[in-house]
């Protein structure tokens, strides 16, 4: 094989992206003994609407469970909304197999309201703007629901 021209893009299609997540799919497969990627999402839906108005975006994957995006609505927050939504999460990962879970936030969003819930920071970058970083963190959730 030549050498390959590396391009940069933010608009990866799909036939790219398929071709990057079978191979590291088959690569993890072949090294762990098994490739188990399943999104997850937790959406937060207005019954009166039937609109959907925030929710949580994550993923579970050899073991662990990923939180990767979480919207409320200012008008939703401290209502336990989001307590219900990160437990529905941790209880589904764990019904997935997932012993642990990672998560980051910036300084400015929610840091306070994980440790609450029993993650723990292992990390921070800092980050834009000054001043801020970004949280790294995890929870052993192999005891959650039980």
């Amino acid at each position: 094989m030549n050498e390959p021209e590396l391009i940069l893009t933010d608009n990866l299609d799909s036939e790219a992206r398929q071709l990057i997540d079978d191979g590291l799919g088959n690569y993890n497969a072949e090294h762990a003994g098994y490739w188990d990627p399943r999104p997850l999402a937790v959406r937060a839906r207005d019954p009166a609407s039937d609109r959907i108005v925030g929710g949580m975006l994550g993923r579970t994957s050899l073991g662990l469970l990923f939180i990767d995006l979480v919207f409320l609505p200012e008008s939703l927050r401290r209502q336990q909304i989001g307590a219900r939504m990160l437990r529905m999460a941790e209880e589904e990962g764990v019904r997935r197999g997932c012993r642990g879970a990672v998560l980051y936030t910036i300084s400015f969003q929610a840091p306070g309201f994980y440790e609450r819930h029993g993650w723990r920071e292992f990390g921070r970058i800092p980050g834009d703007p000054p001043g801020t970083c970004r949280v790294f963190m995890s929870k052993d959730i192999g005891n959650v629901g039980r």
